[in-house]
């Protein structure tokens, strides 16, 4: 059980830093994701392609 809450953690630190570092990126190009629980929960359990949707979505958006 303390594995899968873990696991879940490392997650969720990971889906933060995605997003920061991509936030960090971006900033020049104005298309700067907010750092939410929703964004941080899709971007944690979807991974990389969760973010291009939010990219995405973003753009057209715009």
């Amino acid at each position: 059980m303390l594995k899968k809450i873990y696991h879940i953690i490392k997650k969720i630190v990971f889906g933060v830093f995605v997003l920061y570092g991509y936030n960090l990126i971006a900033v020049s190009f104005d298309l700067v994701i907010p750092i939410n629980f929703i964004t941080i929960l899709l971007v944690s359990f979807l991974g990389l392609p969760a973010l291009f949707a939010l990219i995405l979505l973003f753009v057209v958006a715009l």
